[in-house]
């Protein structure tokens, strides 16, 4: 989607305060988020929350609302751990911001988020059906966790040969980020058995890779044509072997009629540059 389109190339500033004031948009997501997690621990208050984070109840009973608003709700146990994930959030969504602008860096969150969470939906109602019932629906992609994934790999996209010290220590290229959040995302799994959630993952994760690189549209034409081809040459393959076709040779002259124009010395054909 945005493979032809200019974009902001600003000096990479991760973790670091030397690149001026934060971008508005994204400090607005964050304190959404904040807020709306502190809702959590309030019995006045957790309804809110509960309405717009991303359940079962929207094949249940309809709440279609929760896929459009779940990404700002933030979801997860009270633990430090919320605060180092609005802090990872911070890091990467600015440089993001920094790198697409502000119609396209909305433009990515709303695609990727609401493909995320449709796929989420329909994969947790054939689990429903099937009759599997995990710890928790959805858990791995609340809130701050499918933001996350989106600003990770529009990072890796955008700045894939950058160096990011993980965990500041271990020094890693930005474009091995995409791998490293689905390894995450897939211990996850392991643990709260949430399969919409880490389809929902992986959906955000493919979604923003492919809208950051040559475009949604570009790629999925891409790979219609290669699979044209590949059924194209199969077809062929088949048909030559059904018909036993063979290499036929022809000149000028008739076949077997022993003159010399068009034909070779001893009467055969001569050989044709063609096949059919």
């Amino acid at each position: 989607m945005y493979g032809s389109r200019p974009r902001t190339r600003t000096p990479i500033s991760f973790g670091s305060g030397a690149a001026g004031p934060p971008p508005r948009d994204l400090v607005i997501i964050l304190a959404t988020l904040f807020v709306t997690f502190s809702m959590r621990a309030f019995e006045g208050t957790r309804l809110l929350p509960a309405l717009l984070e991303l359940t079962p109840l929207v094949w249940a009973r309809g709440f279609v609302w929760q896929v459009a608003t779940y990404p700002f709700v933030g979801g997860g146990a009270i633990s430090i751990w919320f605060l180092l994930e609005l802090l990872i959030l911070f890091w990467f969504g600015r440089d993001v911001y920094r790198y697409l602008g502000r119609k396209a860096f909305w433009s990515l969150i709303v695609w990727s988020a609401a493909t995320a969470g449709v796929v989420a939906v329909l994969v947790d109602w054939a689990s429903a059906l099937a009759g599997a019932s995990p710890l928790a629906s959805f858990q791995l992609m609340q809130g701050q966790r499918v933001l996350m994934a989106i600003f990770i790999t529009a990072f890796a996209c955008a700045y894939r040969n950058a160096t990011i010290y993980l965990f500041f220590v271990l020094p890693v290229q930005a474009r091995w980020f995409i791998a490293i959040e689905i390894l995450l995302a897939f211990m996850g799994f392991l643990g709260t058995k949430d399969l919409a959630g880490f389809v929902g993952i992986c959906t955000a994760v493919g979604m923003t890779w492919a809208m950051l690189s040559g475009g949604l549209m570009t790629n999925l034409r891409r790979m219609r044509l290669r699979l044209q081809h590949y059924w194209y040459r199969g077809r062929l393959a088949a048909e030559r072997k059904k018909r036993g076709m063979r290499v036929v040779r022809g000149g000028k002259g008739r076949p077997g009629n022993g003159s010399d124009e068009g034909g070779s010395k001893g009467g055969g054909p001569r050989q044709g540059p063609w096949v059919h």
